[in-house]
């Protein structure tokens, strides 16, 4: 009686389903070969990601750094007739604001209104160097979900097809391993796809400010050679 109770006890102890641990690094690896090209796209997506985002930031930030006294001298050097002197300093600092006064000094003697034709042109190239890349940032924000979307697609498709070759019957664990490593791919897809689109607008608003500031300074050396002498 003793014996037959132990065993049962034994029995009911051995029969506890064990709690199954989520590995992400396991997902990726039993996902199949479709699944684990679609991950390391995303990962290489991620990496382009990053990689544009840190440079055009440190490339913006440094374009927003003007020193207080830059127009100040501008002004002194133009009223005083010191073109060249004007010239030289705008093109010691190498920054979109002081490539537009220069621009600008180089056409004094003409029309304003060409003046300022050449300064809008020479804004332009600016803000075409500020955006350089930016723009892949937006295109990877709405194509890795996608992407995701794409493995999780396939990842339903191939668990669908090992339970059909099974003889139809539903294997629970089979189903939800492929449910896993199906979705294991949109979660990539949208991780990749939320930081890019952070990253991109981020960055246009850096840009902004830099656009904004361009234009100050503009219209603040236009009313400079507006003043009458």
């Amino acid at each position: 009686m003793t014996t037959s109770f132990q065993e049962t006890a034994a029995n009911s102890a051995t029969s506890i389903p064990e709690e199954k641990t989520l590995s992400i690094l396991s997902l990726i690896l039993e996902g199949g070969i479709a699944g684990q090209i679609i991950i390391a796209l995303l990962l290489g997506l991620l990496t382009v990601s990053l990689y544009i985002y840190f440079e055009r930031f440190f490339a913006i930030k440094s374009a927003s750094k003007v020193d207080k006294d830059f127009m100040n001298q501008i002004k002194d050097q133009v009223a005083n007739g010191s073109l060249e002197a004007a010239k030289s300093l705008c093109a010691s600092v190498e920054i979109p604001v002081s490539n537009l006064i220069g621009t600008g000094i180089s056409r004094i003697g003409k029309p304003l209104e060409d003046i300022n034709t050449a300064i809008e042109n020479a804004g332009k190239l600016e803000i075409y160097k500020l955006e350089k890349n930016v723009s892949v940032l937006a295109t990877i924000a709405g194509a890795a979900p996608m992407i995701g979307f794409l493995g999780t697609v396939i990842g339903m498709i191939i668990s669908i097809h090992e339970i059909a070759n099974a003889g139809g019957q539903i294997d629970i664990k089979l189903l939800a391993d492929g449910l896993y490593t199906a979705m294991t791919t949109t979660v990539a897809g949208l991780i990749v796809g939320i930081i890019s689109y952070i990253s991109y607008n981020h960055l246009v608003v850096k840009t902004d400010k830099v656009v904004y500031q361009m234009e100050a300074k503009s219209v603040e050396f236009l009313d400079l050679l507006n003043e009458p002498v």
